[in-house]
């Protein structure tokens, strides 16, 4: 009897169904490796990906703050209160230095009127890009 039970379990070992088996186990425990190793590839990838982001909103953050803190500073609030509400330090002098030869005279102005043009004719003059024409008194 033992004799039977080895010889089949020699057989059973030594079959072709043996292999077959030993072969799908195989192919599955590989297709199981690799589907873990690619999800391991995929996780150090979105790892990598959030640490550089990470140190781009850090620099950024840097950044925001040497903004605050100059936008904080009183030489901001300064030249702003002197650029946009045109303020001055007690006991300073204003001094406003013009250029004659940029500033256009009024009766220039007047001399160059477009001409009254129908409103077709001043639409073709806009789509063709044309500029319309000057009257010379």
């Amino acid at each position: 009897m033992q004799r039977e039970k080895q010889s089949f379990l020699k057989r059973f070992f030594g079959s072709r169904l043996f292999l077959l088996i030993a072969l799908i186990c195989a192919i599955l425990v590989a297709i199981g490796y690799g589907r873990a190793y690619y999800q391991d590839y995929k996780i150090r990838q979105e790892i990598n990906a959030l640490q550089d982001e990470v140190k781009r909103l850090e620099y950024k953050k840097l950044e925001s703050m040497e903004i605050l803190k100059y936008v904080t500073s009183d030489a901001f609030v300064e030249e702003k209160a002197r650029t946009e509400l045109n303020l001055k330090k007690p006991g300073e002098n204003v001094m406003v230095v013009t250029n004659p030869e940029v500033e256009v005279k009024p009766s220039q102005e007047s001399k160059e009127e477009k001409p009254r043009l129908n409103n077709p004719t001043k639409w073709w003059y806009y789509f063709t890009r044309h500029e319309l024409p000057k009257i010379n008194n």
